[in-house]
């Protein structure tokens, strides 16, 4: 159960703080906020 707990954290809270190299050094949080006005106004 703590290893679900702790890979369960990573994913949601570690991955989503990270800078991503692949999303421009963004993190996915910060990443998606610029893509997903600009994906409704497409």
């Amino acid at each position: 159960q703590l290893r679900i707990a702790i890979v369960t954290w990573i994913e949601r809270t570690y991955h989503r703080r990270r800078r991503q190299a692949r999303l421009g050094r963004l993190t996915p949080v910060e990443y998606e906020a610029i893509i997903e006005p600009a994906a409704l106004a497409a």
